[in-house]
């Protein structure tokens, strides 16, 4: 009968993670909780108050050369392409 008893005993051990010395779940959803309020209160604050936004003018000038340059790249592109058309049609037709 004492083995028995003895059985039932939950030892109790000092490591983290192992028996009952580790966190509940509910403290581990807690900590995890804090933790992400933390993070968007940083970012919030970190947008709110230490990135330099671009003024309107800034903003539209940026938008221009992005348009100029995505253009000028689509134009040389379209070239490129026009050349392999070329050098593949040529092929096709007089060497294969």
């Amino acid at each position: 009968m004492s083995t028995e008893v003895a059985q039932l005993v939950e030892h109790w051990s000092p490591k983290p993670g192992v028996g009952s010395s580790s966190l509940s779940f509910r403290a581990k959803i807690y900590r995890l909780m804090k933790k992400i309020i933390a993070y968007f209160k940083e970012s919030y604050n970190e947008l709110v108050y230490k990135v330099s936004w671009p003024t309107r003018i800034e903003l539209s000038n940026s938008a221009v050369i992005v348009l100029f340059a995505s253009l000028v790249i689509a134009a040389l592109i379209f070239v490129i392409d026009l050349g392999f058309e070329g050098v593949i049609r040529f092929l096709y037709e007089n060497v294969l």
